[in-house]
């Protein structure tokens, strides 16, 4: 009777297994849970479990908006959050608009009366009229709990639907935090559910395609699912060190379905297709582990650094997000390279089963893709112009990219919160996004403050419509810092009030600390952020991604390429989402509103992300190149086996991340729709255009010198590739360890 547990030889020992000796952490980890094989996957289950627990105890931490704060609009939260100001209640707006010939004074009148008989409404106050005398602005407060204030605005927004079918001839509106965070909530929570519905069982189609058979589909669905659960449960511990925000769990959905999908691919078609070739099942598992684990290993790392980039940029959404897919990518590499081992290892041949007519197949000779590689390598040359032209045109708009702020005009046009907002802020842009100045002094209620005051009131009259009233102040109890509002008016309008008003007037009061904060304010220093921060993150992430390359595969050249492809790739997306979103092409597809620039955040987020997840593929597919060549093979032909061999894998992997991404891009927000279609463009580019043509035809024309190694480079560590020469199949033999 064959023993499952045998002894571990001393660690000074070689291990060899099916006729290969065992090298590496990936191969190691591999075998021991193929002999340990219940023990790992109880193990992994007890993990997934365990964390999940943990976290339901911690509960995780989230980021506060002094937190996500920079520059002087960050200082002025801070010192607003510690001066024990009282709660504000979530403020909402109606505006009642005249038309052609019509009077608003009966509706003002309605509104003002209905809202003030209408449940969770306070404070009702007088309206006031624009400037133009069209418009009359009704402000009032939802009671309660701001946070939690979109659940009980619904009675105040059917009160102004009442007024507003009672008086047909006006345009009556209501628009506000509560009202816009129900649109925001209510669209994206419908978004996300569906995302959720449909991620899980799209990859899990796909896979039924690649593989044919149920029991392969499954394994890598199961194991990127649990290894997000694990990795969210992770999160509520590391929130203690770096808060997290709402957005960060979506984040890590996306990137932890891609990845995990992909390594239990990786891992699982080369297991199978050892065995088709006629390994033994220990055999299939020890190549399997020394090549694509190996592969695994080095593009998790790679992935990781390149999220690791995201904490040069000093900001708390940044930082939560390199939190939170750092622990995702760690724990479905963990999970690859432990519990996946051993339950192919538990299956043996029942990997395949459950056999679906038409899709399984013993053996994909790849006809295809060989006929198609041999093009490209037949006419290297011509193949890397056609490509890089391609590509280029594709990237040209790039050179045209602005970004902007997230704001009202990100959300979905037609919707009524919508409008309201772009009217109330054309009528009364002190209303929608006041700057505040906030002043900190020993007193901010004596004659010297009440004097500043006078005058920044005197500068906002005369600022030739760059400020606009009215001017309005809130003072904490302790009387030692007040909140000055005012309205702004154009691009320059903060500059203006920062440079000039308030140093004037504020900044004149002995020992005060006068800063501007606001909506505009943020940005404006958010952008200054990330400005002074991507030096640091592009340097970090090119050069730790070189540094990798250039010690796994011991080539300059290999590690040139690889950074200089994956640009490529990142930049035929900007330019793809400058085309789209910029430009406005397919807004009525894709139900948005093009506004002139692409979401601030988002050039940065996805040359991260993009950066990490073409080095997945881009390690894969060279581990493959360089184990033919260390084979002996000649580098053209290397070439031509390696990307030949994986071409079916890469473009299953590829389809899975298109097709999640893509679906990023119904959720009703701008950003989303970016990172959707930006992501899923770039993988499709880099899948096809990239490493089907251009990496092929650059390494035919480069030839032996891919390999170049300068000799003062010759310390780095001897890493082989390929398994060993093949041995007849031994059957189901017993994984003797050998001294």
């Amino acid at each position: 009777m064959r023993n499952r547990h045998p002894t571990a030889p001393p660690a000074t020992q070689k291990r060899t297994e099916g006729g290969l000796n065992v090298k590496g952490i990936a191969a190691r980890a591999a075998m021991w849970s193929a002999r340990h094989r219940t023990l790992a996957i109880l193990g992994w289950i007890a993990f997934v479990v365990g964390v999940t627990i943990l976290s339901g105890h911690l509960g995780t931490r989230e980021a506060t908006g002094a937190d996500q704060g920079h520059g002087d609009s960050g200082r002025a939260d801070r010192i607003v959050e510690a001066a024990g100001f009282p709660e504000q209640l979530a403020g909402e707006m109606v505006i009642v608009q005249n038309r052609a010939g019509t009077d608003r004074a009966a509706a003002v009148a309605d509104v003002t009366k209905q809202l003030t008989n209408t449940a969770d409404v306070t404070g009702v106050q007088p309206a006031i009229e624009s400037p133009d005398k069209r418009s009359s602005l009704v402000t009032f407060s939802i009671a309660g709990d701001p946070e939690t204030a979109k659940d009980r605005v619904g009675p105040a927004l059917d009160t102004v639907a009442e007024v507003q079918a009672a008086h047909p001839d006006l345009y009556i509106a209501e628009g506000g935090d509560a009202s816009g965070d129900k649109l925001i909530g209510d669209d994206l929570d419908r978004g996300l559910n569906r995302l959720g519905l449909l991620s899980i069982p799209v990859t899990l189609g796909i896979l039924l395609v690649a593989f044919g058979a149920v029991v392969a589909a499954l394994l890598p669905v199961a194991l990127a699912v649990t290894a997000v659960v694990a990795a969210v449960g992770l999160l509520a511990a590391a929130s203690r060190l770096a808060p997290t925000v709402d957005t960060t769990m979506h984040v890590m959905l996306l990137v932890g379905l891609a990845v995990g999908v992909d390594y239990c691919l990786f891992y699982i078609k080369r297991e199978r297709d050892e065995r088709r070739a006629g390994a033994d099942t220990h055999r299939a598992l020890v190549v399997a582990a020394q090549t694509s684990g190996r592969s695994i290993w080095v593009s998790g790392l790679t992935v990781i650094v390149a999220m690791a980039g995201m904490f040069f940029t000093y900001d708390a959404t940044f930082v939560s997000f390199a939190v939170g897919t750092i622990l995702v990518v760690a724990t479905a590499v963990l999970g690859s390279l432990t519990v996946l081992p051993a339950m192919l290892a538990a299956l043996g041949d029942k990997v395949d089963a459950v056999k679906i007519p038409g899709l399984y197949r013993r053996r994909s000779d790849g006809r295809a893709w060989h006929a198609f590689l041999g093009m490209v390598l037949a006419k290297p040359l011509i193949s890397a112009v056609v490509a890089v032209g391609a590509l280029a045109a594709i990237a040209s708009p790039v050179f045209d990219l602005r970004t902007k702020a997230e704001g009202i005009e990100d959300l979905s046009p037609k919707a009524p919160i919508v409008q309201a907002f772009k009217v109330v802020d054309a009528a009364f842009p002190s209303k929608t996004s006041p700057a505040e100045v906030v002043v900190q002094a020993s007193t901010v209620k004596g004659a010297a403050f009440d004097s500043s005051l006078a005058g920044f009131k005197k500068a906002v009259s005369g600022s030739g419509g760059k400020l606009t009233g009215p001017v309005e102040v809130r003072i904490n109890p302790a009387g030692t810092v007040a909140i000055v509002s005012v309205g702004l008016v154009g691009d320059d309008a903060l500059g203006t009030l920062r440079e000039d008003v308030v140093p004037a007037t504020f900044g004149r009061v002995d020992g005060a600390t006068a800063l501007v904060t606001g909506e505009r304010a943020g940005d404006a220093d958010f952008n200054a952020r990330l400005d002074a921060s991507l030096p640091w993150v592009f340097g970090f992430v090119l050069g730790l991604a070189f540094l990798l390359l250039l010690i796994s595969f011991r080539s300059v050249v290999v590690a040139i390429t690889g950074v200089v492809l994956n640009l490529l790739s990142v930049a035929a997306a900007y330019g793809m989402l400058v085309y789209v979103f910029q430009y406005g092409h397919f807004e009525r597809q894709l139900q948005f509103q093009a506004a002139g620039g692409i979401t601030n955040w988002m050039p940065l987020f996805l040359f991260i992300i993009l950066f990490g997840l073409s080095m997945d593929y881009h390690v894969f597919v060279l581990s493959r190149i360089r184990e033919g060549y260390d084979r002996g093979l000649p580098t053209r032909q290397a070439v031509r086996e390696g990307i030949g061999r994986t071409a079916g894998v890469i473009t299953s992997a590829a389809v899975v991340m298109v097709a999640v991404f893509a679906l990023f891009a119904t959720l009703p927000l701008a950003s989303t729709k970016q990172l959707g279609v930006g992501l899923a463009a770039a993988v499709l580019l880099d899948a096809t255009i990239i490493r089907a043509v251009l990496l092929p035809a650059m390494m035919a024309l480069l030839g032996e010198k891919n390999w170049w190694l300068p000799r003062w480079l010759g310390w780095l560590p001897q890493i082989a590739h390929e398994p060993a020469p093949a041995v007849a199949p031994q059957g189901d033999r017993e994984l003797t360890p050998v001294g």
